[in-house]
């Protein structure tokens, strides 16, 4: 029964029954509506009937198609289409249950006269029925038609769609060049001596030039006065009475 029912999911038959389901509905309800103005044609009474059960029935199996094919693109849809899709699925669920119902009445207006009083309101009912299963049919087409749901188009929009809903992260900062601040002075610790710094040692200072020697007179036993000179005026001193040169 498994390897059955994987089979028709591989069908895809969903959109195909649903538009039985909508023709056959439609029709049912417009035949007996026709069949109310002509009451001597009892055939568009009974055929009103078979259409309306028939149109029962295939409500029921556009909702087991509806949810095989739900869950099969649940995963790719998001935001919108995602919402329109559990409104579809919300209609879908409840319109089978109403055209049940609407079947089992019509048959027992055909078939118990008791009933019969109840035709006006049935077919109320039925149109308005009718109008839900149009605007049913408007949702499955806008998901078709909109987001692409059951088509390639939206494998191929997918992976965009998740990445244009992935949670928006902030830029990278672009990259600039860190300039290091000029490192300060080594500053001495808590504990360190404040007494100045030692002077370099002589080894480490450049040689200073010395200034050129110049002769210098002794200053050793200079006289007070000059010698006296013996003889005549012109006469020249001895060498020792003359001072000495270093």
């Amino acid at each position: 029964m498994q390897g059955v029912i994987e089979l028709l999911k591989s069908w895809r038959l969903h959109p195909v029954v649903d538009h039985f389901t909508v023709a056959l509905i439609l029709i049912a309800i417009v035949t007996d509506l026709v069949a109310s103005l002509a009451s001597s044609r009892l055939w568009l009474r009974y055929m009103a009937l078979t259409l309306m059960v028939l149109g029962a029935a295939a409500a029921f199996g556009s909702n087991f198609t509806g949810g095989w094919e739900a869950h099969r693109v649940w995963d790719n849809l998001d935001g919108p289409a995602k919402d329109l899709l559990k409104r579809h699925a919300w209609w879908g669920d409840k319109l089978p249950w109403v055209f049940g119902a609407l079947a089992v009445w019509r048959l027992g207006l055909q078939f118990f006269g008791f009933l019969a009083p109840s035709r006006f309101i049935y077919l109320l009912v039925a149109i308005v029925a009718g109008g839900a299963i149009l605007y049913q049919g408007k949702l499955g087409g806008d998901l078709v038609y909109d987001y692409g749901v059951g088509t390639a188009l939206l494998s191929q929009t997918a992976p965009a769609s998740a990445a244009t809903t992935a949670p928006a992260t902030p830029p990278a900062p672009i990259p600039t060049v860190y300039v290091p601040p000029p490192s300060p002075a080594t500053a001495p610790s808590p504990g360190a001596s404040l007494a100045p710094p030692a002077p370099a040692s002589p080894t480490n200072q450049a040689p200073v030039p010395s200034p050129a020697t110049t002769p210098s007179v002794s200053t050793g036993s200079t006289p007070s006065s000059p010698p006296a000179v013996s003889g005549s005026a012109g006469a020249a001193t001895s060498p020792e009475s003359q001072p000495t040169q270093l």
